[in-house]
């Protein structure tokens, strides 16, 4: 249940990332968009699933304004 909420999150958060690319076209954003919604897909688990979600989210807060 953990990882699902994880992934939830992580997708609404890529989703806005993504949105936010699109409209400004900014690409950098736009992918890390695109692996913030993806990226739960394919782990299987729960802690890494936390620690690339919050490594890539980091990697959108520093990297939004480049």
């Amino acid at each position: 249940m953990a990882q699902f909420i994880g992934g939830l999150i992580f997708g609404a958060i890529g989703f806005a990332a993504f949105v936010y690319g699109t409209k400004n076209r900014n690409w950098k954003v736009l992918v890390i968009g695109v692996a913030l919604m993806g990226f739960p897909y394919i782990m299987t688990s729960t802690v890494w699933t936390y620690v690339v979600g919050v490594g890539l989210c980091a990697v959108l807060y520093f990297w939004h304004d480049m």
